[in-house]
């Protein structure tokens, strides 16, 4: 049986509060989730739903994990914030890859720290 996960990036750079990461890092993994076969989710939730949050440094590292994702067939969201509270309309804040079989999410973000 494969292993499944989530792994979502955020930016350090933008130092942002607890709560804003928090929502910032929920509206990608939801959008990952809305995007990917029903079939993925279904053994990704029956085995509890593994979501791994890791760093990036700043946007062009969040752009280039973003893209080698799309770039070897994973399901990708890129979160861009509206720009209401903490920072700038338009800003990207992070982004979420998968789920999907660990492995195949492991060979592009393998050597990311945890948050």
């Amino acid at each position: 049986m494969s292993e499944y996960k989530q792994v979502i990036l955020v930016r350090q750079d933008l130092k942002l509060p607890k709560g804003k990461l928090a929502a910032q890092a929920a509206h990608a993994s939801v959008e990952a989730v809305l995007k990917s076969d029903a079939s993925i989710v279904k053994a990704w939730r029956k085995i509890g739903m593994a979501k791994i949050v890791v760093k990036v440094a700043d946007e062009k590292e969040l752009i280039k994990y973003f893209q080698k994702a799309k770039d070897e067939g994973l399901v990708a969201s890129l979160i861009t914030d509206a720009g209401r509270t903490v920072v700038e309309p338009g800003t990207r804040t992070c982004a979420a890859i998968g789920p999907d079989e660990e492995e195949k999410i492991d060979l592009i973000t393998k050597d990311l720290s945890l948050l």
